[in-house]
């Protein structure tokens, strides 16, 4: 029988991260709980995962910073990309009533991004927690009556609890965009999609001139993140995802551009995802 994958996830099964992982294998999977996303990397260094998966960027809360720090520390390949749509849920032991909940817990971005939800209930006292499927599972090993957990549908099938409420998300068009990485590069006949690390000249206009290539070759710039450089104060690197209908124009931005910066990385090149079931152009 083939070895299942080992996948690194930040969190615990039923987090967003392991239903990211499983929308992007589509298949059987192990996965390695990592308490933060260091500990995800190491996993991956270390060889103790295959496989790591992690959140990227988000559409209410923008850009994760200390994951772009980390994969500019980390240097492993982008293989891949999924998109997320993040559907809160409030689940409870099995039997309870809405009326009868008297505290909700999460983590904190879950709690802020269903306020207006939770404002609709009465004397509710909220609990910070690291990770929604955390809040689940404790709820159902302390057998927490009264208590709620915001969580995804995962956690309510993992841990057996109940669904009180679904889609209690204040703003419906909330995506996490996830990347998957790996140590060793890996060639995809379909890539059209890369993402570049890119460290400038000090020189005035050096990032239009970077740009200009760009759209000269008629790549579309779907991500532009400063990310500060350790040890060079007030100096920064850039991370770039572009997209392409042609790949001898990607290929030929990287030799216009090689001789515009200082250093090159590229971190990755895949095919890319859908986000709602539409390609993201």
């Amino acid at each position: 029988m083939k070895n299942k994958q080992k996948i690194a996830i930040q969190g615990i099964q039923g987090c967003f991260h392991q239903q990211a992982a499983f929308d992007y294998f589509k298949t059987e999977l192990d996965f390695i709980e990592c308490l933060n996303f260091r500990e995800l990397c190491e996993k991956l260094k270390n060889g103790t995962a295959d496989f790591a998966v992690m959140a990227i960027e988000n559409t209410i809360a923008g850009s994760i910073l200390q994951n772009y720090a980390l994969l500019q520390e980390y240097r492993f390949f982008v293989c891949g990309e999924i998109y997320l749509p993040i559907k809160m849920n409030l689940l409870a032991l099995p039997g309870s009533q809405l009326e009868g909940i008297k505290t909700v817990s999460s983590h904190h971005m879950a709690l802020k991004q269903c306020e207006q939800f939770l404002q609709g209930l009465n004397d509710i006292v909220t609990i910070e927690m690291e990770d929604t499927a955390l809040a689940a599972k404790q709820i159902r090993e302390n057998n927490l009556v009264g208590q709620a957990a915001i969580a995804n549908a995962l956690s309510a099938e993992l841990y057996d609890l109940e669904i009180l409420a679904t889609e209690i998300e204040t703003n419906k068009a909330n995506f996490t965009r996830f990347l998957v990485l790996s140590q060793t590069e890996i060639s995809n006949e379909n890539a059209d999609k890369a993402s570049l690390f890119l460290e400038l000249k000090h020189e005035t206009g050096s990032l239009v001139d970077v740009l200009n290539v760009f759209k000269k070759e008629q790549l579309n710039l779907t991500k532009i993140q400063s990310v500060p450089i350790l040890g060079k104060p007030y100096e920064y690197s850039f991370h770039i995802d572009l997209e392409w209908k042609n790949k001898t124009h990607f290929e030929n931005a990287l030799k216009a551009i090689g001789t515009l910066v200082q250093h090159l990385s590229v971190l990755g090149i895949y095919e890319k995802s859908t986000w709602n079931g539409i390609a993201q152009n």
